[in-house]
C-alpha cells in the first residue's frame, strides 16, 4: 500500500508520562486520531516490528494515505522507530511531519518549519542521525521555559498547572490545521497559521 505521508508525534511512553509537557507530541497525534474519527476513517496497525503505536488515516483536508505514529522507544531513541517506519513504507523524509513540545516557544503557540537545528531537542536530534537528513517537518507546540534556570529535564518531564494546559488543550485545533497545510505542501501557510494561533490580540 502506498502513503502519501507520516505524521509522528514525540513523548514516552507509559502511565508514568502521561500528560507531560515532553509528552505533547502525542497529545496531538490522539486529537489528529480523534478527529479522523469522526470525519474521516482510521485503522489501526501493528506497529510492533517499528517500536510504535500506528494507525493509517484519512480525513478531508488531508491528501491521500498518510500513516500517524507514537514510538514507544522513549523519547530520546525515537529515531529507531522513524528511520525503519519510512524506509519499511518507502515514504521520504521529506513527507515526514514531527510534532514535538518547544522550549523556546510560549505555552498553547505554535510553530512550523521544514529542516534546521533540533534546539536541543533529543528526540529530534535522533530522527536527524538515524535518518540523515534535518530534512523534514516540525509543528512545534509551545510549553514554555521552566521559571528556574537548569530545571529543564524536571519541566518537560513534568505536568503543566491548569492554564498552561488549557492553553495547549486550545491549541490542538490550530495545530491541525497546520498540520494539514504542512501535508499538502504548503509550508508557507503552515508556518503562518502557526504564527498567528495563540498570539496574543494587537
Amino acid at each position: 500500500m502506498e502513503y502519501t505521508g507520516a505524521l509522528v508525534g514525540l513523548g514516552n511512553p507509559g502511565n508514568r508520562f502521561a500528560g507531560t509537557r515532553h509528552n505533547l507530541g502525542f497529545a496531538f497525534v490522539d486529537f489528529v486520531l480523534g478527529h479522523a474519527r469522526g470525519a474521516g476513517q482510521v485503522e489501526a496497525l501493528n506497529g510492533g516490528r517499528f517500536q510504535c503505536d500506528l494507525w493509517r488515516l484519512r480525513m478531508k483536508g488531508l491528501p491521500g494515505l498518510w500513516l500517524a505514529a507514537k514510538p514507544l522507544t522513549m523519547m530520546n531513541a525515537s529515531g529507531h522507530c522513524v528511520q525503519p517506519l519510512l524506509a519499511w513504507h518507502k515514504i521520504a523524509p521529506a513527507r515526514l511531519v514531527v510534532a514535538h513540545d518547544e522550549l523556546d516557544i510560549p505555552p498553547g503557540e505554535l510553530r512550523y518549519k521544514f529542516g534546521g537545528g533540533n534546539a536541543g531537542h533529543n528526540g529530534l536530534a535522533s530522527i536527524c542521525e538515524q535518518l540523515g537528513t534535518p530534512d523534514f517537518g516540525r509543528l512545534r507546540i509551545g510549553i514554555g521555559r521552566p521559571p528556574h534556570k537548569g530545571d529543564v529535564i524536571n519541566w518537560v518531564l513534568g505536568r503543566p498547572d491548569a492554564e498552561d494546559a488549557r492553553r495547549m488543550e486550545d491549541a490542538m485545533p490550530a495545530a491541525l490545521a497546520v498540520f494539514l497545510a504542512a501535508a499538502s505542501g504548503d509550508t508557507a501557510k503552515a508556518a503562518r497559521l502557526a504564527r498567528s494561533a495563540g498570539a496574543p490580540a494587537a
